[in-house]
């Protein structure tokens, strides 16, 4: 009997715990959206400081002749194709040769470090910048990019040569298009 009255306070408290409903925790901490809002002001400020220096930059030049592209990157032509009109599209494979430097001129990846590319567009791991820049190009054509650090490496640089936030410039020769149906 004794045994029996045990079972029975411990059902009666088994029951009476399992229909109890948890109660929601309250955070401990409540976010105003402070940090996202002085995030997004340093980007903003960071990408005018850019755009400032590298338009200055490209009006120093006399020697180019710059374009703005939809992108946000300028570039201008070392060999440009005015035969073609074929531009690699999504899909197609592109071979292609390219260094990086900095705005000043200091190489920071010569085309030996970086060695001859295949590249099927829109489709492989590349920055931002460079994969738009492809689509602009016919085979034969050399290009000079320049890209804001949001366009490059941005934030995170890349875990070698190129810091954070650093705009570069890549100079691109376009070799071959293979056309994929």
């Amino acid at each position: 009997m004794r045994h029996f009255g045990i079972l029975i306070i411990l059902f009666i408290a088994v029951t009476n715990g399992a229909c109890q409903t948890p109660k929601a925790r309250k955070p401990i901490d409540v976010f105003s959206g402070s940090f996202i809002k002085d995030s997004a002001k340093r980007n903003k400020e960071l990408l005018t400081k850019e755009q400032t220096y590298i338009e200055g930059l490209i009006k120093k030049d006399t020697l180019h002749q710059y374009i703005t592209s939809e992108g946000g990157f300028w570039y201008y032509y070392t060999t440009k194709d005015t035969i073609s009109s074929a531009k690699p599209k999504f899909g197609d494979i592109v071979n292609f040769d390219y260094d990086i430097s900095s705005l000043r001129d200091q190489v920071i990846y010569t085309k030996e470090e970086l060695k001859n590319q295949n590249y099927p567009i829109d489709k492989d791991e590349l920055f931002h910048g460079l994969r738009e820049g492809l689509k602009l190009m016919q085979i034969g054509e050399e290009i000079t990019f320049i890209f804001p650090s949001y366009l490059a490496f941005g934030y995170y640089g890349d875990n070698d040569k190129i810091g954070t936030n650093v705009p570069i410039k890549v100079n691109v020769k376009l070799n071959n298009i293979k056309k994929v149906d």
